[in-house]
Formats: structure tokens, sequence, C-alpha cells
């Protein structure tokens, strides 16, 4: 009884996730890589960043979501960028790998008022695979061999900046799913979600060496026409080019406002030219009794630094 109800909870949590089929969306985005979440920030910044995640969720919950990730981008020329990102999730015997490559430019609407504009475009390309190694054929008889479909797809992504406020809006999987190799009638073909990222980072002075930055991060799934929304606060302290952080994010249902999925704590820093990053999200829900939490870390590198003609990438 205990492992039908862990079940049915985790179904119904799962159910916008598994309508994505891209990398779960959880907190990796604010470990120093919005370019994880947007194509629009690629290139921005004068050197190749590059970011490893990994994401063990609902630690305790046998077969539970893990992902691990490699992102990377660089500028393309003083007003362009380039990134790129692949991934392998697995939940249970459902298993999906894919990559995206990313393209973004960023244009300039008044170089004195620190006023950009960027838009981008990724190709993705996603396997998606049940696994039935560990299926007991008792069960069910006409599963004889694994399922499994690739799926080309697009996201759009457009940043605008000015000073030290951001807003990004984006909307990922643009096409429908391939479905033929599943059950038609109750797999959906619709993935399209659509997100907006926004914040403001605040200094007392250009010379301060401490910031905050608030920023909300909203997401709406076409497919069962549900919504979370992230709100988060960062504390950064600077030591000349390094730099340390500490806050946290509030995840919540935008139909379940009082009864949050997790709250997460988040710790980082940059020393040099290495990064590190990592987020406990305590879970608020009925899985708080079977589960220990989902852990979030982020490795990462800045490389081949370099210096661009236009502020635009900064």
């Amino acid at each position: 009884m205990k492992r039908i109800v862990v079940f049915l909870i985790c179904m119904n949590l799962f159910l916008m996730k598994g309508q994505e089929l891209t990398i779960p969306q959880l907190s990796q985005y604010l470990s120093d890589n919005p370019f994880l979440m947007s194509p629009s920030f690629a290139g921005i910044g004068n050197y190749v960043k590059v970011r490893m995640n990994g994401v063990t969720q609902w630690v305790g919950i046998k077969d539970a979501p893990d992902t691990q990730s490699l992102s990377a981008d660089v500028r393309l020329g003083n007003r362009s960028g380039i990134g790129m990102v692949i991934y392998n999730d697995s939940n249970g015997e459902t298993k999906q790998r894919g990559g995206k490559v990313s393209f973004a430019h960023h244009l300039t609407i008044n170089k004195y008022d620190d006023h950009y504009f960027s838009f981008a475009l990724s190709f993705n390309l996603n396997q998606f695979r049940i696994d039935i190694e560990n299926f007991d054929p008792n069960d069910d008889s006409a599963i004889i061999n694994d399922r499994s479909s690739s799926n080309p797809n697009f996201d759009i992504g457009t940043l605008y900046r000015r000073g030290s406020y951001y807003l990004s809006l984006n909307a990922s999987n643009i096409l429908n799913k391939d479905v033929q190799k599943f059950n038609q009638v109750f797999e959906p073909n619709t993935l399209r979600n659509y997100y907006l990222y926004t914040g403001y980072t605040y200094r007392r002075s250009r010379r301060a060496d401490f910031e905050i930055e608030p920023s909300i991060f909203f997401q709406y799934f076409e497919n069962g026409q549900r919504s979370v929304t992230d709100v988060n606060t960062k504390f950064k302290w600077y030591d000349f080019l390094d730099y340390y952080y500490a806050g946290f994010t509030y995840r919540f249902l935008n139909d379940q406002l009082g009864s949050p999925l997790y709250v997460a704590p988040i710790i980082g820093l940059k020393k040099g030219d290495f990064y590190f990053g990592y987020s406990y999200q305590v879970i608020m829900n009925e899985l708080l009794g079977y589960s220990k939490g989902t852990h979030v870390i982020t490795l990462g590198v800045d490389l081949f630094q370099g210096i661009s003609n236009c502020t635009c990438t900064y």
C-alpha cells in the first residue's frame, strides 16, 4: 500500500515534468547558469562558460528522477553568441537523452544606459525511451521490447536588459511530439511550455562589494494548463573578481499558492576561473514522509577570457 501511495503522489507531481521532453528545470539556472534556462543568454560574458549540473531528486525514493547536464556558451564575434547543452535524464524506467544548439544575437539600444535586446533560436534533439529490462513479463505480456522515439524541436527566446534590470521571455518545444510508438490516447504530444525570467540586481554603488538580486521564474505548460513560479533572492559578496553568494528559492503551483512544492537554500562561490554552486530542496508536500529532499550541484570553469568591442556581451 505504501508503494502505491508513493507512486500516485509522484505521478501527480510529475505530470508537468513528463510533458517537457527536455531537461527538468529546477534551480540550476540560479547557479550562474541562466543559459541553461534560456538561449538568449548565450555569449553574454567575455569567456567560454562551462557548467556541469547534477540533480538527484527525492533522495530515499527508489527510481526517483536523476539528471546530469553539461552546458557551454561563448561569444561569437562582438554581438552574437553560441551555446550547447547535452543531458541525460532518468525517471524510473523512462530515460531521455538529448542536446540543443543555440544561437543568440545581441542588439544595443543605448550603450550609455546599458540598454540591450537579445533574441535566440535553439535546435533540440531528444531521445525518449521506455526501458523494459526490469519489467515483469507476467504483468503485461504485450510488452516485448523497448519503446523509443527521437524528436527534433525548437526553442525561441528573448532577453531585455536595462541597467540592472533584466526580463527574458521564452517558448520551448514548439513542435508536437511523435507519439506513434506509444499509447496515442494517453501520451501527450503537445510539449510547448512558456516561461518568463525577470529580476533586478541592486548595488548601492558600482564600487560596492555587496549586492542583492531578487528574481522570479514563471513557467506555463500548455498541455496540462498548469504553471509553476519560483520566487528567488540571492545575496552576493565580492572580493575583487571573486565572489560568494547565498540565498533561497520558493517554488509553488500557481493554483496552490499556499502549498509550496519546495523551499531551497542556495550557496555558491567563484574563485578565479572556477565555480561551485549547491542547492538543497526541502520538500513541502506529501513526499516529505518518504524523501530526504533533492540535491542540485553545479561545477564550472570559465575559459579563454577575452575582451569584446561591444558592451552588449558584457
